[in-house]
């Protein structure tokens, strides 16, 4: 729509900046920023957002324009509900200027750095959760302190100049879906700030926080359709705008620096002394999930989740899935039904107006398996308890990275591990191949011969009858 003006900033006074975000993605924006829009609506303070892209300048050529204002596009059964969201002050492209990034998150006034940045993005083995010490760039930014490229160096690097400059560390929020994410990335910041100093790394740890979370809302990808949607509604051009759920849960461990932090509480989200029983639930039963009607639902020709779990097969597998094999391995959180919760998930996967692609849940799978699904088979080989649902997921995983889907069309696999995971399974046994791949399989797990004879078996049905049908077999 050429004609139709862009999105403008109200001229209301904007708050000071307050945090720094590394990753404004689709789901910063519709999560987070719509969380610190509302919580500064509430009870005000200066909690403005200086928003870091850490590799394409996409996200700021898309709000520069509007002055970083962006519409937030709930979608519900009942129709779209638009929110003008003002939370953004700025936008930096770090690989443009590496140093401004650097000088903003050192600025005493930033009391926060938040990220979205993907599991690939912390540069750790998902297995294990260490740093990757071989990783391109973290030994890119242990030789060039003064122009990082990953999160973990500038975090580093500018808690570096905070403590030179006298100043307190800045609370690091992750809020990615990894399982303890506060814990796991204390763990590879400091193994990080040790290759540049000890006595920095001794500072992180004494002084520093790293709160866990647990983040939820389905944020598919914006098209442009929902863009010229938007525009023929409010009568403007907002190419930042993003999609997602009316639903919203943000559980945030409540340990900060100088607690200093966002009445985050205000807007509905809980702060907690231990956030591990709601991110095991989440991870385990949301993620999951959606992971395994990715892999399966895209192999069985599915484009959306809506569409697979509208399939009586598809739904009958993933009820299966929870019940027989996911939550008995999950202590439930304090106040919540697990039953009900997982209804209520199912009525999440159904909304036909998210539009989640079973292809953008299916990348960088190699980040997201471990977390996923290999530790409640785990659990469950613990326990001596079967696992077909979750064996046929890993089995699909396994089908769908080596690249050519049932029709023999290929498959754009999107995965750090990509040409890693194609060569493991280009042998005459791909499963055992793949088992092999140790940045996501524990050597433990992978030589358990039950573990190794389930996903085989679940394999091999998968080849042989395809998705649709191995789907239905597998809760016979």
């Amino acid at each position: 729509m050429p004609d139709t003006p862009r999105l403008r900033r109200s001229p209301a006074p904007r708050p000071k900046t307050g945090i720094v975000h590394l990753g404004p993605g689709a789901f910063f924006r519709a999560f987070c920023g719509t969380y610190t829009a509302d919580a500064m609506q509430a009870g005000g303070g200066d909690w403005g957002v200086c928003a870091v892209s850490l590799r394409s300048p996409s996200v700021r050529d898309q709000l520069g324009p509007q002055d970083c204002a962006y519409t937030s596009v709930m979608l519900g059964p009942e129709g779209p509900k638009d929110t003008v969201v003002e939370v953004i002050n700025s936008v930096l492209v770090a690989p443009e200027n590496p140093n401004a990034v650097l000088v903003a998150m050192a600025d005493p006034a930033v009391k926060i750095v938040s990220m979205t940045i993907t599991e690939k993005g912390y540069c750790h083995n998902p297995a294990t959760g260490d740093l990757r010490a071989d990783h391109p760039d973290i030994i890119h930014d242990l030789a060039n302190p003064d122009a990082p490229r990953s999160a973990l160096g500038f975090l580093v690097l500018a808690l570096a100049r905070r403590r030179i400059a006298g100043h307190p560390p800045f609370t690091v929020l992750p809020c990615d879906n990894l399982p303890d994410n506060g814990a796991l990335t204390r763990k590879v910041v400091l193994a990080f700030a040790r290759q540049v100093s000890p006595d920095l790394a001794d500072w992180i740890a004494q002084y520093g926080a790293f709160p866990s979370t647990m983040v939820d809302r389905i944020t598919p990808a914006t098209t442009d359709a929902d863009i010229d949607a938007l525009a023929a509604r409010q009568g403007y051009l907002d190419r930042a705008c993003v999609m997602h759920e009316p639903f919203r849960q943000w559980v945030i461990e409540d340990t900060f620096v100088g607690s200093l932090r966002p009445g985050w509480d205000t807007a509905g989200a809980q702060f907690v002394t231990d956030v591990a029983a709601f991110e095991s639930m989440k991870l385990r039963c949301l993620n999951g999930a959606h992971s395994a009607l990715a892999y399966l639902g895209y192999l069985a020709g599915f484009e959306t989740i809506s569409q697979s779990v509208a399939d009586e097969g598809f739904a009958r597998f993933i009820r299966a899935l929870w019940t027989q094999e996911v939550l008995p391995t999950i202590p439930p959180p304090e106040g919540t039904d697990l039953a009900s919760y997982c209804d209520d998930l199912n009525l999440r996967f159904a909304n036909p107006a998210i539009q989640h692609r079973t292809w953008q849940i299916a990348m960088d799978g190699s980040q997201k398996v471990p977390q996923r699904l290999l530790g409640t088979i785990a659990d469950c080989l613990e326990a001596g308890r079967a696992f077909p649902c979750l064996a046929l997921a890993v089995a699909g995983w396994m089908r769908y990275v080596q690249g050519v889907d049932e029709k023999g069309a290929v498959i754009d696999v999107r995965d750090p591990l990509a040409q890693q995971l194609k060569a493991a399974a280009d042998t005459e046994d791909q499963v055992t191949g793949l088992l092999a791949v140790r940045d996501v399989f524990d050597p433990a797990l992978a030589q358990n011969p039950e573990f190794s004879r389930a996903v085989k078996d679940a394999y091999a049905m998968l080849m042989s009858e395809g998705a649709m049908a191995a789907v239905r077999k597998a809760v016979l």
